[in-house]
């Protein structure tokens, strides 16, 4: 099992920015990326953001070059750097972790990032 425990989420005005952060614990055998997911009220789960054990990263169209995604494997930790903030860009922030082998995903609670106009 894997535990994931975001934080850095709150209230900001557009143009601003925001940090967030996902501690993992448990077993981190085979779990070769972490990302971060956004969910709005009435849209769908969302890729923001996605980071291999080997730095390799993927970014969603609508936030390339405003989030910077980074990890520090020896704390299992994955930040996500949140610049230039939009209203758009308000959701619930999920933090999740894949393993390879078992196949299996792990998310957080989620830490709500709302952008004010």
């Amino acid at each position: 099992q894997v535990q994931l425990v975001e934080s850095g989420g709150g209230l900001v005005q557009s143009g601003g920015s925001l940090r967030l952060s996902c501690a993992a614990s448990g077993s981190m055998f085979s779990i070769n990326r972490m990302g971060w997911y956004r969910q709005a009220p009435g849209k769908q789960r969302e890729l923001v953001a996605s980071i291999t054990n080997g730095g390799s990263t993927n970014y969603a169209s609508s936030v390339t070059g405003r989030f910077t995604i980074s990890r520090d494997n020896a704390k299992n930790t994955v930040h996500l750097q949140m610049n230039s903030l939009k209203p758009e860009d308000t959701a619930v922030y999920y933090c999740k972790a894949v393993r390879s082998w078992p196949p299996n995903d792990y998310w957080g609670q989620g830490t709500q990032v709302t952008v004010s106009s």
